[in-house]
């Protein structure tokens, strides 16, 4: 059952990272979320947005705490660093 709950987390913590990257574009620019997702690349600021996009996963993560659900917190945890990583890595 944790692996299923880890691997919940982790889904979590990606989704609400594309979740958070395609408010970031649609709230604060003028383009839909595929252009300035290519405007972003082309200017060297994927990494910011990824960043950008990770806040939504604090706030999931804190939830995730406050309800007692600990592995899943630690799977929203996990795709941050491996977020992180990619991002670093691009």
């Amino acid at each position: 059952m944790s692996k299923i709950d880890l691997f919940t987390g982790l889904l979590i913590g990606f989704l609400g990272a594309l979740l958070g990257s395609y408010l970031f574009i649609v709230l604060f620019t003028q383009y839909n979320f595929l252009s300035g997702v290519q405007i972003m690349k082309s200017q060297g600021s994927l990494g910011k947005l990824v960043t950008l996009g990770s806040i939504l996963d604090l706030v999931l993560f804190t939830i995730l705490l406050k309800l007692n659900k600990e592995m899943m917190a630690r799977g929203v945890i996990m795709a941050v660093i491996i977020l992180a990583l990619i991002t670093l890595f691009l």
